[in-house]
């Protein structure tokens, strides 16, 4: 094996928290090393409008906010490039990363910022209407519907919490569950039960994601009786699930059992002394641009001071 480079921090993915890291360990003089991955600027680049992140009065287009996140980085001295990590090798530090399946370089820390992929049903309506009433986060997404017609397609907990978040703000919100129960506890099913303008759709498919631009409609099945309905909405919400990027760090780093980074409590570290991890790959509760941004500016913190420590 032949070694390309070394770094003192690599940090592998971009996004709100991979850029921040960036920031943050360029001023500190790290010369950080970042690798986009397979999608520059991570989910926030098929987001509409950000109205949510500070320092942005009249809001934002999530790939231009990625952009400014960039360049920000860039200009503190961030060294971003276009790649992906392919393989790595954790067992003793400096730590081994394959660069595009040829490439390897060594690094004297790394800071893992790979995000997390939403579920999706797999139609092909959801993937041209998204960002167009589709999404895959009613926190985020919900209040341009203020006042309207939504859906949500989902069975547990986190369906069930983005239920009642569009309850508050939506005129009615129509849940479609694909069984006859659902798998969330039972609090939150109680909770959705009470509220009024919920109205949930057992053992239902959604077939299709109605509207030329902009979602109009949606045709569910029941799959039970066969019958089709079409129920007019204008905003489209999945939640079953995401699916963090984690997957070749697996045979080094602790994860539970989604696939989740386990961090130590308070800080970003993960089990492998030298290696941090920050934004959505570790944090399944929040998954928030702003929360990404400030995990990554922990990593880069804890990363100076594990290279003070250990130099």
């Amino acid at each position: 094996m032949t070694i390309a480079e070394k770094v003192h921090c690599l940090i592998i993915g971009s996004g709100p928290a991979g850029y921040t890291a960036a920031i943050y360990a360029a001023r500190a003089n790290m010369k950080p090393v970042l690798y986009q991955g397979l999608q520059p600027g991570g989910q926030l680049t098929i987001t509409t409008d950000v109205e949510n992140f500070p320092g942005y009065p009249d809001g934002i287009m999530g790939p231009a906010m990625m952009v400014d996140f960039e360049k920000q980085a860039a200009r503190m001295g961030a060294d971003i490039r276009w790649g992906i990590i392919t393989k790595v090798d954790f067992s003793k530090r400096p730590f081994l990363c394959e660069v595009d399946e040829e490439t390897w370089i060594e690094a004297e820390t790394v800071i893992i910022s790979t995000g997390a992929s939403a579920k999706w049903l797999g139609l092909e309506s959801e993937t041209r209407l998204n960002g167009h009433g589709v999404s895959a986060c009613a926190v985020c997404d919900g209040f341009f519907f203020k006042n309207q017609e939504v859906a949500i397609v989902g069975a547990g907990d986190t369906a069930c919490e983005e239920a009642m978040y569009l309850s508050k703000i939506c005129a009615n919100v129509h849940m479609f569950v694909r069984k006859g129960e659902m798998r969330a506890s039972k609090v939150m099913q109680d909770r959705v039960a009470k509220t009024a303008n919920i109205k949930l759709y057992w053992n239902t498919d959604t077939e299709e994601i109605l509207g030329e631009k902009s979602v109009e409609a949606v045709r569910i099945r029941n799959n039970k009786t066969g019958d089709v309905t079409t129920v007019p909405i204008k905003a489209f919400f999945a939640a079953i699930g995401h699916q963090p990027n984690s997957g070749i760090f697996k045979d080094y780093i602790n994860m539970d059992e989604q696939g989740y980074i386990l961090t130590h409590p308070g800080s970003t570290r993960t089990n492998v002394p030298g290696v941090f991890a920050c934004g959505d790959v570790q944090d399944k509760n929040y998954r928030q641009a702003v929360t990404a941004a400030g995990s990554g500016c922990m990593a880069a913190l804890d990363a100076e001071r594990f290279l003070g420590e250990n130099e």
